[in-house]
């Protein structure tokens, strides 16, 4: 079968450039490893999308995958690793069924996935103390010290979930100051359990069968420093999924995506990127859908164009 176009992934942008690409008539597969991105694993409510004063991340995509179900889209539950362009049409290769798909367009709304410390035991101890996802794995930590690396936003939420949990919770920023907004600042501080450690550069994370300890740098001071922890909670950003589109686009040194910001088209006709895998700055979920119905649109006047 030929798709008008094969939307790769089911967060926001997707399942937005979703409906409105079957507002269109288009006909549209949608290949997802699962529904919500990284809004499924907020860990606190959601207070600046419009119509809701306070959802959480669980509840808004619920409400989103409802909207799209209301459409006939195919769905495939899957993970793509390849995307190549023959002549007028893409090809589309997925991971576990590996199947190929064939489209006339395709929208890249894959979002992007946890930013790794890079650091030994890292690797070693995920699912052992270490985690990347903190309303998952929050209350095996109960009555337990961790630490959370990073000092934005996402750290400083993680540390107020977690204090619900934990015993004691050390927030590690590799600046001089934390970078997180006021309102989570105090809301960490009024938990009282959260201490907040700056210029510190996490060198390693050690332990048995367990995390056990982390071993930092005082940046200021050149000393090595451990902490004793029984988990490690990583918060220093995202990195783009975007590794599958190899040189059919082009990308920053972030590994972002280039795209024209008028119509989301990259560097390849008939291809499109939409949400937080490619370089534009703001990465909210408002953002994400704007720029999901936009693309949409793009490729709805793209498939007009080639008739």
């Amino acid at each position: 079968m030929l798709y008008d176009s094969i939307i790769v992934g089911g967060g926001p942008a997707g399942i937005t450039a979703g409906i409105y690409g079957a507002r269109y008539r288009l006909k549209i597969l949608m290949i997802t490893k699962d529904f919500g991105g990284q809004i499924a694993k907020k860990a606190v409510p959601i207070e600046n999308y419009p119509g809701f004063k306070e959802i959480s991340g669980l509840e808004l995509i619920q409400k989103f995958k409802e909207h799209l179900d209301k459409f006939k889209i195919d769905i495939e539950m899957d993970s793509v690793t390849k995307i190549e362009k023959n002549n007028e049409n893409f090809q589309v290769l997925t991971e576990k069924g590996k199947k190929q798909f064939e489209s006339k367009t395709v929208i890249i709304a894959s979002g992007a996935d946890p930013r790794p410390l890079k650091v030994p035991g890292e690797k070693e101890f995920v699912g052992r103390g270490v985690s990347y996802c903190v309303t998952c794995d929050a209350p095996v930590f109960k009555n337990k010290d961790v630490a959370v690396i990073g000092g934005g936003n996402a750290g400083f939420e993680a540390a107020i979930v977690l204090s619900h949990w934990a015993k004691k919770i050390y927030i590690l920023e590799y600046g001089e100051k934390v970078v997180a907004d006021i309102e989570n600042q105090e809301l960490a501080q009024k938990t009282g359990k959260v201490e907040i450690i700056t210029s510190a550069a996490l060198k390693e994370i050690r332990g048995k069968n367990f995390v056990n300890s982390t071993i930092y740098q005082d940046r200021k001071s050149g000393e090595n420093k451990m902490l004793k922890v029984e988990g490690v909670f990583v918060e220093i950003g995202l990195q783009p999924a975007s590794a599958f589109a190899n040189d059919l686009v082009e990308f920053n040194e972030r590994g972002e995506i280039k795209v024209d910001f008028e119509t989301f088209q990259t560097k390849t006709p008939g291809l499109f990127a939409a949400g937080d895998v490619n370089v534009g700055k703001a990465k909210q979920i408002i953002t994400a859908c704007g720029e999901g119905a936009k693309a949409a649109l793009a490729v709805a006047e793209y498939i007009r164009q080639l008739k």
